[in-house]
Formats: structure tokens, C-alpha cells, sequence
């Protein structure tokens, strides 16, 4: 197994115990997710109050700290969490540079997860949020369509 086949296996691992998380507390989360800017959420999901929240998960240290485009997450969310395996240096989310004020942390394993930092809110405008909310639905219903029927897959926009 290479080094990036082995992070995206810890990373699935970290994804699934914040899943799981996440879903005791109804907050439902799609991976993978698309932005309109062009990035891609590792988590996307919705509270329930209807808050938007982004999950970038990092499994290895020199992932964390050679990723600048972290930013551009936090116009599509209410609230903001780095999901990390247990062992990785957290040091570095302390930092000024990865803003402790706006971005929260999980840790998580292939079983559960805990919240270490609570991210704080920071409210998208209703519009925004109606938008985020409605992609993230209608990509979650067309999952769904084409894993109960895969010839859909063609047809409307995808992932």
C-alpha cells in the first residue's frame, strides 16, 4: 500500500467515526461534497437548525501545514471543523494561522469521535444558506438515484 493510498484510507477511517458522530447528534454529512468556488468538502452537512457545516479532514501533518485553501471553505458554512485521527499533532491548529476563533476540531477514529474544540457560529445570510442547503440536498437525492439505479447517472449535473 502506498503513503497516499494509506491516508485516504485514515482519512475514511476519520470520516466515518465523525459520521457517526455527527449523526447521534442529527447532524447528517455527505462526503465528498463540491463547492460552487471549486473545492470539495471532505464533510458537508446540516444541523438541526439548518446550519451548514464543512469538515476538512487532515491525516497527516505535512497535509495540515501545506494547505492554504482551507479559507475558501469557511463562505459555504455556518460552522467550520478539522477532523484529525487521534495521534496528530494538533499544535498547529492552535495557531493564528488556522484561526482557533472560527474553526473547531474533531477527532475520530474507524469508531466514534469527539468534539476537542466546539467551532464557533458564524452565520451564513439566509440566501446563502438556502443555496448551500439545496445543493447539498439535490446531491445527496441524485446518490441516491444512481446507487438505486445507475443508468440515471448520465443525466442531470454531477458531483
Amino acid at each position: 500500500m502506498t503513503d497516499s493510498q494509506a491516508d485516504a484510507t485514515t482519512a475514511a477511517i476519520v470520516a466515518r467515526g465523525i459520521a457517526r458522530l455527527f449523526a447521534r447528534n442529527d447532524i447528517w454529512c455527505l462526503a465528498e461534497m463540491p463547492l460552487r468556488n471549486g473545492r470539495r468538502a471532505d464533510l458537508m452537512g446540516v444541523d438541526p437548525k439548518g446550519h451548514v457545516i464543512i469538515v476538512e479532514i487532515k491525516v497527516q501533518r505535512g497535509d495540515l501545514l501545506g494547505d492554504g485553501k482551507w479559507p475558501d471553505y469557511l463562505d459555504h458554512c455556518d460552522r467550520f471543523f478539522w477532523g484529525v485521527p487521534p495521534g496528530l499533532d494538533r499544535g498547529p491548529l492552535d495557531s493564528a494561522d488556522y484561526r482557533p476563533d472560527c474553526c473547531g476540531i474533531v477527532v475520530a477514529d474507524g469508531y466514534d469521535g469527539e468534539i476537542l474544540r466546539p467551532a464557533p457560529l458564524h452565520p451564513l445570510a439566509a440566501a446563502r444558506r438556502k443555496v448551500e442547503v439545496e445543493r447539498l440536498a439535490r446531491t445527496a437525492l441524485r446518490r441516491a438515484t444512481v446507487a438505486l439505479d445507475p443508468r440515471c447517472a448520465p443525466w442531470g449535473t454531477p458531483d
